[in-house]
C-alpha cells in the first residue's frame, strides 16, 4: 500500500469529469482502493474520490465510523433518489485543507453503485454518510465543495490555497538545497 498525493484546490485536474470503471476485481483496482484508503485514513478524512488522487475514474471510498473500520467502496455511483428535505452541513475537503463552510444538500439519498468485485448494490443514507456520498460524487463530476460558495468566498479560498502552495514549494526547495527554514 502507498500514500497517494492528494490534489489541492485550485488544481485544474480537480475539475476533470471521471469516466466509468469498466473492469472489476482486478489487482489494479484492488490496489487503488487500498492505496486510497491508506491515504484517506492518513490525511485524516472520512471520504476520498479517485479524482482527488488524479485517477479520473468513478470510484469513491467513505468511512464515517469513529473506529475507521467501516470502509465503503462505491464504483460508478448514481443517486437514484434524493429527499426534498435539505440540510446544511459544514463541509471540509482533503483537497481544500483547513477550509470548512456550510453547503446545502438533500438530507437523504439512495445510491446505486458497484463494489470492487463488480456486485451492484443500493444503499439509503442520511446524516454524515449522505453528505459524504454527495460530496465525493461531486468530485467525480469535476466539482469541489467550494463551487457551492459565493464567488467572494471562493476567490478568498483560492488565494489562500495558492499562497499556501507557494509556501510549501519554497520549503521543499530549501530542504532539497539542504537549508533550514
Amino acid at each position: 500500500m502507498a500514500i497517494l498525493n492528494i490534489l489541492r484546490y485550485p488544481d485544474a485536474r480537480l475539475h476533470k469529469v471521471a469516466k466509468p470503471v469498466t473492469e472489476f476485481g482486478t489487482e489494479r483496482l484492488t490496489t487503488l482502493v487500498a492505496d486510497m484508503a491508506e491515504t484517506m485514513y492518513d490525511a485524516p478524512g472520512v471520504g476520498l474520490a479517485a479524482s482527488q488522487v488524479d485517477v479520473h475514474e468513478q470510484l469513491i471510498i467513505i468511512d464515517t465510523s469513529e473506529s475507521h473500520d467501516d470502509l465503503r467502496v462505491f464504483i460508478n455511483p448514481q443517486i437514484v433518489w434524493a429527499s426534498a428535505e435539505k440540510q446544511v452541513y459544514d463541509e471540509g475537503c482533503l483537497s481544500v485543507p483547513g477550509v470548512y463552510d456550510g453547503v446545502e444538500r438533500p438530507a437523504q439519498v439512495k445510491v446505486r453503485a458497484f463494489d470492487a468485485a463488480g456486485a451492484q448494490f443500493e444503499l439509503e443514507a442520511d446524516g454524515l454518510l449522505a453528505v459524504c456520498i454527495q460530496h465525493e460524487m461531486d468530485h467525480l463530476l469535476g466539482k469541489v465543495f467550494v463551487d457551492y460558495l459565493s464567488p467572494l468566498k471562493r476567490n478568498r479560498i483560492k488565494a489562500k490555497m495558492l499562497k499556501e502552495s507557494r509556501g510549501l514549494e519554497r520549503e521543499a526547495a530549501l530542504r532539497a538545497a539542504g537549508r533550514r527554514y
